[in-house]
C-alpha cells in the first residue's frame, strides 16, 4: 500500500510531493475514503489552471474504493467516476499540520502556512469560476507573437505535465519545467525578482522597461511575477494584445484567478504572486532554456 500526495500550488518549479507508506499511507486513506456522492447542486468545479493552490493530487494503490488518481480539495474527492465527500473534510489542514505528511516536505518552516493560506484563497476561487468572464478581442495587436493554441500545449500528456509556465511564456518546449538561468550554467539562487530576472537575462531574454506593456517590432513580450520566496511565474502576451499563461503541470489558460481575460498582468488577479518583476522580451530562435 503507498500513497503519492502532490501539493499542487507552484508554477514554475516542481511540485512538492509527499511519499506515504505503511501505516502513513493507510492513515491518509481511511481520511481520504468516500462516505457519500455529492449531489449535483454541492458540486463545485476545482479550476486547474490557476495560480496558487490547486488541490492536492492523490496517487495510491490498495484501496478499491477510490480511483488510483483523483484530486482531493476543501473536502470533496474529484476524479474519474467519483465525485464525493470524504471522510475527513479538513484532511488539507491534517497534511500542513505540525506532524503532518507535510513535515516531509524540506521548503523552509513557512511553507506549511503558505499551503493553509492558500487553500483558504482557493475557496474563492473555485466559486469565481461558476461563471464565464473570457473576452476574445478579435483585433491583432502584436503580429509578432505566438499563436495562442492551447490545444497544442493541454494535451494531457507529455507537453502539459513536462512544460511550466517559462517554457509556454518563451513558446520552448523542453519537457523538463525549465527554470530560469539551467541552460546558461547559473540558475537563480532565490525566489525574488532581482534573482530571477538575471537568470533569465542570462537565458537571453532581453530586458523591457517595466512600463511597457507594448508589443516590440520583434519578438514577443513576456512577464515576470513572484509569489515571494516560494516560486516564480511568466505571463506571455499574445497577438490580440491580451495575456495568457500556463500554470505549471496545469493547461494553458487566458485567464486570471478572477476567471475573467488578461489586458494587463499588473492588475490581473495573480493569486499568491504579489511582486510584478518587469516585462521582457522573447527574441524567437535565440534563446535556450532547460
Amino acid at each position: 500500500m503507498a500513497v503519492r500526495i502532490t501539493i499542487d500550488i507552484f508554477s514554475g518549479r516542481p511540485n512538492p510531493v509527499i511519499e506515504l507508506d505503511g501505516r502513513e499511507a493507510r492513515a491518509a486513506l481511511e481520511r481520504l475514503a468516500p462516505v457519500r456522492k455529492l449531489r449535483r447542486d454541492e458540486i463545485v468545479p476545482a479550476p486547474e489552471s490557476v495560480l496558487g493552490y490547486r488541490g492536492l493530487l492523490i496517487e495510491q494503490t490498495g484501496a478499491r474504493d477510490l480511483p488510483r488518481r483523483f484530486r482531493y480539495v476543501h473536502g470533496d474527492v474529484l476524479g474519474q467516476r467519483v465525485a464525493h465527500r470524504a471522510a475527513d473534510e479538513f484532511f488539507e489542514d491534517f497534511v500542513c499540520g505540525s506532524t503532518g505528511p507535510i513535515r516531509h516536505v524540506k521548503l523552509g518552516r513557512e511553507f506549511p502556512n503558505f499551503v493553509r493560506r492558500e487553500v483558504n484563497r482557493y475557496r474563492k476561487v473555485r466559486y469565481n469560476y461558476l461563471e464565464k468572464h473570457i473576452h476574445f478581442p478579435p483585433k491583432v495587436h502584436c503580429r509578432c507573437a505566438p499563436l495562442y493554441e492551447p490545444q497544442w500545449w493541454n494535451d494531457a500528456g507529455q507537453k502539459q505535465w513536462n512544460n511550466n509556465c517559462y517554457n509556454y511564456a518563451c513558446d520552448y518546449r523542453s519537457d523538463t519545467f525549465a527554470q530560469p538561468g539551467l541552460a546558461a550554467g547559473s540558475m537563480y539562487t532565490a525566489l525574488t525578482c532581482a534573482a530571477v530576472r538575471p537568470a533569465a537575462v542570462r537565458d537571453d531574454l532581453i530586458d523591457w522597461p517595466s512600463s511597457k506593456n507594448k508589443c516590440p517590432k520583434e519578438g514577443h513580450v513576456v512577464a515576470l511575477v513572484i509569489a515571494p520566496g516560494f516560486d516564480f511565474h511568466w505571463y506571455r502576451k499574445g497577438r490580440n494584445g491580451y495575456w495568457s499563461h500556463k500554470p505549471g503541470s496545469t493547461p494553458v489558460t487566458n485567464v486570471d484567478n478572477s476567471n475573467v481575460s488578461i489586458p494587463d498582468p499588473r492588475t490581473a488577479n495573480r493569486g499568491p504572486y504579489t511582486d510584478f518583476c518587469t516585462f521582457m522580451i522573447v527574441m524567437h530562435g535565440h534563446i535556450k532554456i532547460q
